[in-house]
């Protein structure tokens, strides 16, 4: 058993005069730096949002430091789906496939919430782990890392989304959506679901960091058909809406244009589905992380 070393303060002087005092050892090593626990639920609670805060802004410049390039680098992804995906419907001539009313409002119901929900898993899955330099700092942890990074996505696509509707809005044709709390809900929800995927991920991959990786690439490329932003799904057969069911982001996808557009109906969709979805996998990645963080080691990644 290592030997305890008890701690007493010390005053310190500064300029003559006697100042806060620090805790030492008998040894007579001084802290200089140390971090304070408050006491209580609430002050612990705020310590933790602001600590979120923090990070969220951390995430946010970390790739780029120029606010306006990094939001401009977020709308470049959606402008260019929005080309191919126009480009494409206009050269097939399937224009007609899609749902009466604002033809690129359609095209960004799908679009949107598709970048939201790769954004937030992509976020998730790459955040800080147990064995991250950033994890050294004691008020620092994985939840918290965790959060900032998701939010941080969130942030970065609601800021994309809106600028781009606002000039779609101010440069090409006024908007109108009936339900426009309805649909940011769904855009939310998609989001949620994609950060849920990544906690399950991000708890499996320092386990399997190579076949992690390539599951979520898949599922990303997948999710370009599998998300039904290309298709309405009243249209569907009952045969084909099987195939895509079992994606939360097609449920998310189909409702928001429900929200969007007056003469829409969703009927092979629903909200509850990616809702639960969403609590399930959240779920089991908190369990996972969980398992991850007592066991994780540093050395997992040495021979990498």
């Amino acid at each position: 058993m290592p030997q305890q070393v008890a701690l007493f303060m010390v005053p310190r002087e500064r300029n003559g005069k006697i100042g806060v005092p620090l805790p030492c050892n008998r040894i007579g090593r001084c802290i200089m730096f140390g971090h304070s626990r408050r006491t209580g639920s609430l002050p612990a609670m705020a310590t933790t949002l602001e600590l979120i805060y923090h990070s969220t802004v951390r995430h946010v410049r970390k790739k780029n430091g120029n606010a306006v390039l990094a939001l401009m680098t977020s709308m470049t992804k959606g402008i260019v789906m929005l080309g191919a995906f126009y480009a494409m419907f206009t050269l097939l001539d399937i224009r007609g496939a899609a749902i009466r009313g604002d033809f690129m409002l359609y095209l960004m119901s799908g679009i949107f919430l598709f970048l939201s929900h790769n954004a937030g898993l992509a976020a998730v899955m790459g955040a800080e782990g147990p064995t991250s330099p950033m994890m050294k700092h004691a008020p620092m942890n994985t939840a918290i890392a965790i959060s900032s990074a998701a939010l941080a996505a969130l942030y970065v696509q609601i800021l994309a989304m809106l600028t781009l509707l606002f000039i779609y809005h101010v440069a090409f044709t006024p908007i109108y959506i009936p339900n426009p709390a309805g649909a940011f809900a769904m855009f939310v929800l998609a989001w949620f679901a994609g950060c849920s995927i990544g906690l399950v991920l991000l708890a499996l991959k320092p386990w399997m960091p190579g076949t992690i990786s390539l599951v979520s690439t898949i599922y990303q490329r997948v999710n370009m058909i599998a998300s039904g932003k290309m298709f309405v799904a009243n249209t569907l057969p009952a045969s084909m809406v099987a195939l895509f069911d079992w994606n939360p982001l097609f449920h998310a996808i189909d409702q928001a244009r429900g929200f969007m557009f007056l003469n829409y109906f969703p009927r092979n969709s629903s909200i509850s589905y990616p809702i639960w979805f969403a609590i399930a996998f959240l779920m089991l990645g908190l369990l996972g992380e969980f398992v991850t963080r007592k066991n994780a080691s540093l050395s997992w990644g040495a021979r990498r």
